[in-house]
């Protein structure tokens, strides 16, 4: 397992509620993190049917152009109920000509488990792949999760993505209720990046 010597790197991601978690977890490492947005870098087609291989699709991508180590977040929303979809197709079900709509996404989620007809409660999990890659080709990947519910109406105005309708286990708000800060010590990146850091940042 490589350990991650750089103090700066890249993440490896165009969505800012990402880099914002991502630069909280890394501060207590000295890390530093600019993402691959402000760079100017176009985002990489995910060709992959993993959250592992479009983790890496990314985190190579960025690494080979910006010369420097990128970590990348691959994520998603596994509903059991729905034979775990979105999971790694989670973006796209928001995707419109305009942008991203995760408001009509949580609709189509809560309009798909109506439709599927099974009992309440929705059973589900957030999945998230971190990948770190450096120039030279080398890569470390880390897998993390949360379970929970799907709950409706949509709560809360925190967090992004479908955290309005997500109610991790043993919580009664939503990921879109909870202060950024307790949601990030309990997260499905939080998961994956405590595995990162014990393998490739702490001595």
């Amino acid at each position: 397992m490589r350990k991650l010597t750089e103090n700066k790197l890249v993440l490896a991601s165009h969505n800012k509620g990402k880099l914002v978690e991502i630069a909280e977890l890394l501060k207590p490492f000295g890390k530093s993190v600019i993402s691959a947005g402000s760079l100017g870098y176009d985002e990489p087609a995910e060709t992959e049917n993993t959250f592992e291989g479009n983790a890496r699709i990314k985190a190579h991508y960025a690494a080979k152009h910006s010369d420097l180590p990128a970590l990348s977040d691959d994520s998603g929303l596994e509903v059991q109920a729905l034979s775990n979809a979105p999971g790694v197709y989670s973006a796209d079900w928001a995707e419109t000509p305009n942008g991203r709509d995760f408001d009509m996404a949580m609709a189509k989620v809560w309009d798909e488990l109506q439709q599927s007809q099974t009992l309440a409660p929705y059973k589900a999990r957030f999945i998230c792949v971190l990948c770190i890659a450096w120039p030279d080709g080398h890569d470390e990947v880390f897998r993390g999760y949360v379970t929970g519910t799907i709950i409706w109406p949509m709560r809360g105005e925190y967090g992004f993505g479908y955290d309005p309708i997500f109610q991790p286990s043993g919580h009664n708000e939503t990921f879109g209720e909870i202060d950024p800060k307790a949601k990030h010590a309990i997260s499905h990146r939080a998961d994956a990046f405590q595995k990162l850091t014990s393998e490739c940042l702490c001595d």
